[in-house]
């Protein structure tokens, strides 16, 4: 979440499974005996959380599905490779038969290659494994499943997700070709290298990867290779069904116009943004359902006017300001900065304010079981304290907390009042807040710490502060009224 002068990045709403499943064709049964039932399934595979087990860059992964057969796992076949991924959705989709009277075991093995030929003979190369069998896969539709190390060892909080779906009679196949012309110009020494993603949007509104083209380097008007596509795999046989095609680019270097910036991107080692946003978020994301994020940033002027704004949305799409995980955010961030000049003040009322109108939202419904954590990543003094302190005060009436991280050396003595650890905090007008729910750290203080140390010091009063709004929830007490009009959030009812 790259702002001018900070970022802000609070959970979204929980999502429905991305899952879909038709019931495929069985061959007649014998009339003498009772046969297995056989039919295709296709296995779609992604992963969380990978080792990384390169130096300089991130990890490029592969997986190798293996299956059992008398005794012995041998290979089926095997993905993709995608380069500098922990976090990869594999286009690569796996065809099984299955025997719905056998127990078919399989297993996934993800491995780090070095674009050798024998991925998966090399232990360092290693990055964990799953065993299940196919009518797990099928009955669940949707696994996931922690990886493992040799001997039985976690590998860290990597997961695997594999997507069953069965093949319906009718799969023929279409041919495609795509083209673009005059795209956007995202690295800086030479051209974009684009590929192509193609996605099916399933009944429950979820995006499910078709296929990923290959890349064409250095070139800003492409034409991919023409490609078939299965039936089935593209729209289930249901040729109504919705998709979207988007176009994505290899990593940029980032902003290269100061290095003593704290915006600069490092390609060797993440800067204190993006240090701060990962430690803190990590932990986050394990509560919210859906694993997506708001992400605004403010303090920088925008395209296409850049004038100043002090909530929008880092990936330029005011409908839809989510990110797809942490890792989301971060890319969104990175592919944010070259595009906008950071400016300032540092204002950071209208960010609170946007948030609380949600919490204010869900505290109207009957369920109310959402609660939202505010993170933001600030460098500078917030220059308007007064209405800082009035949404913060409004705010402690809702479901949630803010957590503001102090980034670079900036004098962040004004930060520790709205923390309101040293005294209650009030608004200009002298109302006090209902509970404290501001938690400030300057990353200068964790700059030699681990990432966990950082996480456990920003998120130790957050269960606190859940237990007091729900608490306080049971006899809710009136909401000061704002003190104008444009920032009103009402009163919870």
């Amino acid at each position: 979440m790259p702002l001018s002068h900070g970022a802000a990045c609070p959970p979204s709403r929980p999502a429905a499974p991305r899952a879909a499943a038709t019931m495929g064709e069985a061959p007649e049964p014998s009339s003498q005996a009772s046969l297995a039932v056989l039919s295709k399934v296709e296995l779609r595979v992604s992963c969380r959380h990978l080792l990384d087990r390169d130096t300089l860059n991130k990890s490029d992964p592969c997986v190798l599905l293996l299956m059992q057969s008398q005794g012995q796992w041998v290979e089926v076949d095997r993905s993709e490779v995608i380069k500098s991924n922990l976090n990869p959705v594999f286009a690569k989709i796996f065809t099984v038969d299955y025997y719905f009277e056998e127990v078919q075991k399989l297993r996934f093995e993800v491995y780090d290659s070095h674009g050798q030929a024998g991925v998966g003979t090399h232990d360092d190369d290693f990055l964990g494994g799953m065993e299940c069998t196919v009518g797990q896969i099928v009955a669940q539709k949707r696994v996931t499943k922690p990886l493992f190390l040799k001997y039985g060892k976690f590998a860290g909080k990597s997961t695997i997700t594999v997507i069953s779906e069965e093949i319906s009679g009718n799969n023929g196949y279409v041919e495609l070709a795509f083209r673009a012309k005059k795209l956007d110009d995202k690295d800086l020494f030479s051209k974009s290298d684009p590929f192509l993603e193609i996605y099916r949007i399933d009944d429950d509104s979820s995006e499910q990867l078709v296929y990923r083209t290959e890349v064409v380097k250095n070139n800003l008007s492409p034409i991919w290779e023409p490609f078939k596509v299965s039936l089935n795999s593209l729209c289930s046989c249901e040729e109504k069904r919705k998709l979207r095609v988007a176009i994505d680019f290899t990593a940029s270097n980032g902003d290269p116009r100061n290095s003593c910036s704290l915006h600069y991107i490092n390609p060797y080692q993440p800067n204190e943004y993006l240090k701060a946003l990962v430690a803190v978020g990590e932990i986050c994301q394990d509560y919210d359902s859906d694993k997506k994020f708001s992400a605004l940033g403010f303090g920088a002027r925008i395209p296409p006017k850049y004038e100043v704004s002090h909530d929008f949305a880092i990936n330029f799409n005011p409908d839809n300001d989510e990110c797809e995980g942490i890792q989301g955010v971060v890319e969104s961030y990175q592919s944010c900065l070259p595009k906008i000049q950071l400016y300032g003040p540092t204002n950071v009322a209208p960010i609170i304010t946007k948030v609380a109108r949600v919490a204010a939202d869900e505290e109207r419904t009957k369920e109310a079981s959402q609660y939202f954590i505010l993170l933001i990543l600030t460098d500078g003094v917030v220059t308007d304290m007064a209405d800082t302190r009035e949404a913060i005060v409004r705010a402690s009436y809702l479901p949630m907390s803010i957590i503001i991280v102090g980034v670079g050396n900036a004098d962040f003595t004004d930060m520790q009042i709205l923390d309101g650890d040293d005294g209650i905090l009030r608004s200009p007008r002298g109302e006090p807040v209902l509970r404290d729910i501001v938690q400030f750290v300057p990353f200068r203080d964790f700059k030699n710490a681990s990432p966990t140390a950082l996480a456990k010091c920003v998120l130790a009063e957050v269960p606190k502060q859940v237990v007091e709004y729900y608490s306080y929830k049971a006899f809710p007490p009136r909401c000061p009224q704002p003190h104008t009009p444009d920032s009103s959030l009402g009163s919870p009812q």
